[in-house]
C-alpha cells in the first residue's frame, strides 16, 4: 500500500518567519517539475528528548506478532525461499547482473545468493529501496517515497523478515480499518476484526458491526456480491480485471454509496487512483486476502526507516554470501550481441559490466526507455507499452504541538485529495516525538498535480487537514503551525491497474536468453505493492535456477564462438 516508483523528485521546503533563496534539489534522471526551497529553520524545531524525559501522553501500543505462519499462503511462500537454500550447489556460481535495488532487485539478487550464485546488483541512485527509498534532512529527520504498511497478507514479506531475523522490526497494531468521516469532522468510523473469530467470520463481523459508513441493505447487497469471489477463487478474480471497481459494483447491484464511502478510500490506497479507473481484479485480490486469512488485514509499521532497517540487512545477506550491491551505477544502455542476446550494461559513468545472466527490476517506464531497439517489436516487450506508472506524492508535514485526533494505526482519509495518512510520530519508534507531530500522508490521485508547485499542494493538503483536525488545524495556520515540510513527488510510480492490463504483465523470464525481468509489475498474484516486488524478485531467481544448465550452455557457447573470432 502507498508505494512510490523509483523515477522520483525530492523537494524539500522549511517554513518559518524568514524567507530565504531557492534551492532545488532533483535525483539525475527524474522527471521533475517546478521547484523547491529550502529555509533554516532550526530554532523552529524542538530537540527530541534524551532518556528519562517525560514520555508521550498516548502511549504507543505494538500489539504481538500475529500468527502467520499457519496460513497456506505463508507455508508456500516460505517453501519456496527454502528452496534456494536446498538446491543443489552450481559448479560455476552465475554472475548475474541485476538493474535496480529495489525490493524487486533486492530479492532477486538475495534468492541468487542462497542458491550459490553471485549476483551484482546496480542502483542508479545513492539510496537502496527503490519505492520505499528515504532520505535523511539536514535535522536527522526521514522522510519517505511512501507511506509503507506490511499486512499480514504479505506472506513473502513476512518470511522475508523471518529469514533476515528481523521481525521484530514490525510494529503491529490493533487489527482495525479506520477511516474519517467527512460529514462528521474530526470524528473516525472504525472497521474492528475481533481476534477470538476465524476468517472470514472476523471480516464479516467487522463489516456487520459498522453501522456508520453503510446501511443494513447496503452491507447485505455488498456482501451478496462479493459471494462469487470468495467461491471462484483465483480464477474469478482474474477475470473481473475486464471492469472497473465502479463498472463492477453497479453490475453487482450494488448502490453507487458502498462505492462512495468505502471503495474511494481503497482505491486510492491500493493503487492512487479513482474507482472508475481502478480494475476490480486489485479490490478483489485484496479483499480476498483480508477475508480468507483471519490476519491478513492485519497491519504493521516498520520501526524506522526503510532503506536502514529493511534494505540494509538484506544486502549485508547478499554481501555475506559473495554477492555485490553498487549504488550511483546507472545504466545508460544495454549493449547486444549479434545474435541479440545481451552482451552488456554500459553505465551512464563509461564503465561496462558483463556477466553470465542479466536481470532489470527497475520500474516499467525506465525499462521501457532503455529497451533496445532490436527488441522493441517482439510482443513480449510491445505488450509493455500497455503498462504505464501512475503519478503520485508523498507529503511529510511537522507541526509546532502534539495532535490529539489522531491514532497510532494507519487512518483513511477518504478526502478528495488525500488518500491515507498516518502521524509517525506516534506510530514509529525512529520518529518518536513527544512534542511535536509529524503526519505522513499520500496525495492521490496527483495526476494533475504532479506539476505544481510544492506551496499549492501544501496549501491544498492543509485545507483538507482543516477537514480531518478542526479543532487543531486551520488552513491559514491561524492554529498548529507548520515548522517544516517535504514533498516527494514520483511521476511514475507502480503500474496503473486500469481494466484489461492483467494480460500484458509479462512473466519473469523473457524471450532473450539470458535476460530477465522482477518487478511488482510482472505476473505474480499479488497487487503492485512490496509483497508483489517481492514475490517476482523470487520467481525471477527460480526462472535462473531451473535455467542454470541452459544458461552455463550458453556461456559455454558464447566463449567458443569469441575464440574462433
Amino acid at each position: 500500500m502507498a508505494l512510490c516508483g523509483s523515477l522520483s523528485v525530492t523537494n524539500l521546503t522549511c517554513q518559518s518567519k524568514m524567507r530565504g533563496s531557492a534551492s532545488a534539489l532533483a535525483f539525475r534522471g527524474s522527471e521533475s517539475m517546478g521547484h523547491s526551497f529550502r529555509i533554516p529553520c532550526s530554532q523552529a524545531i524542538k530537540k527530541r528528548p534524551k532518556k528519562g524525559a517525560c514520555p508521550l501522553q498516548v502511549v504507543c501500543i505494538d500489539y504481538p506478532r500475529p500468527e502467520l505462519e499457519t496460513s497456506i499462503n505463508f507455508l508456500e511462500a516460505a517453501s519456496l525461499s527454502s528452496s534456494f537454500r536446498k538446491s543443489p550447489r552450481p559448479s560455476k556460481p552465475l554472475k548475474v547482473v541485476i538493474a535496480g535495488a529495489g525490493l524487486a532487485g533486492l530479492s532477486t539478487a538475495k534468492y541468487l545468493a542462497d542458491a550459490g550464485h553471485k549476483p551484482l546488483l546496480l542502483e542508479a541512485r545513492d539510496v537502496l529501496g527503490g519505492k520505499v527509498a528515504a532520505w535523511k534532512d539536514a535535522d536527522g529527520d526521514w522522510y519517505e517515497t511512501g507511506l509503507h504498511i506490511f499486512f499480514g497478507a504479505y506472506p513473502n514479506v513476512q518470511s522475508l523478515f523471518g529469514e533476515l531475523g528481523i521481525r521484530d522490526r514490525l510494529q503491529w497494531k490493533e487489527h482495525s480499518m479506520i477511516f474519517a468521516m467527512p460529514n462528521k469532522p474530526g470524528e473516525f468510523s472504525r472497521f474492528d476484526f475481533p481476534e477470538v473469530l476465524p476468517s472470514p467470520l472476523n471480516g464479516i463481523w467487522a463489516i456487520l458491526k459498522n453501522n456508520e459508513m453503510l446501511t443494513w441493505p447496503e452491507k447485505v447487497k455488498f456482501a451478496i456480491g462479493l459471494l462469487p469471489a470468495m467461491i471462484g477463487g483465483q480464477p474469478y478474480v482474474e477475470a473481473q480485471d475486464v471492469f472497473s471497481v465502479q463498472e463492477w459494483m453497479r453490475k453487482q447491484g450494488i448502490p453507487d454509496r458502498v462505492t462512495n464511502e468505502v471503495f474511494i478510500a481503497m482505491s486510492k490506497a491500493l493503487n492512487f487512483i479513482n474507482p472508475d479507473e481502478l480494475s476490480m481484479q486489485c479490490v478483489l485480490i485484496a479483499l480476498n486476502r483480508f477475508l480468507q486469512e483471519k490476519h491478513g488485514s492485519k497491519m504493521a509499521f516498520l520501526d524506522g526507516n526503510p532503506p536502514e532497517r529493511l534494505c540494509m540487512p538484506i544486502v549485508d545477506h547478499i554481501e555475506s554470501l559473495g554477492g555485490e550491491v553498487k549504488l550511483n551505477s546507472r545504466i545508460k544502455n544495454i549493449e547486444l550481441n549479434n545474435d541479440g542476446t545481451v552482451k552488456s550494461f554500459v553505465l551512464s559513468n563509461g564503465n561496462v559490466v558483463e556477466g553470465d545472466v542479466y536481470v532489470f527490476a527497475t520500474p516499467v517506464d525506465i525499462l521501457k526507455r532503455l529497451l533496445p531497439e532490436n527488441w522493441r517489436g517482439i510482443p513480449y516487450f510491445k505488450r509493455l507499452d500497455k503498462l504505464v506508472g501512475v503519478p503520485v506524492i508523498n507529503i511529510h508535514i511537522w507541526f509546532d504541538r502534539k495532535l490529539k485526533n489522531t491514532y497510532d494505526h494507519l487512518l483513511f482519509s477518504r478526502s478528495p485529495l488525500l488518500s491515507v495518512y498516518a502521524d509517525m510520530s506516534v506510530t514509529c519508534k525512529e520518529y518518536y516525538n513527544p512534542n511535536q507531530s509529524m503526519l505522513e500522508l499520500v496525495f492521490a490521485p496527483a495526476e494533475e498535480w504532479i506539476s505544481r508547485s510544492d506551496s499549492e499542494i501544501i496549501d491544498a493538503t492543509m485545507k483538507e487537514l482543516a477537514k480531518l483536525f478542526p479543532n487543531e488545524i486551520a488552513a491559514d495556520q491561524s492554529k498548529a503551525k507548520i515548522v517544516k515540510y517535504h514533498v516527494v513527488k514520483t511521476p511514475r510510480s507502480v503500474y496503473k491497474t486500469t481494466p484489461n492490463c492483467e494480460p500484458y504483465r509479462p512473466l519473469q523470464r523473457s524471450p532473450i536468453e539470458g535476460f530477465y525481468l522482477a518487478g511488482d509489475y510482472t505476473k505474480q498474484k499479488y497487487l503492485a505493492s512490496m509483497e508483489g516486488a517481492v514475490l517476482s524478485g523470487k520467481l525471477c531467481a527460480q526462472s535462473i535456477v531451473q535455467d542454470y544448465d541452459l544458461l552455463v550452455s550458453m556461456g559455454q557457447r558464447k566463449l567458443a564462438e569469441a575464440s574462433v573470432c
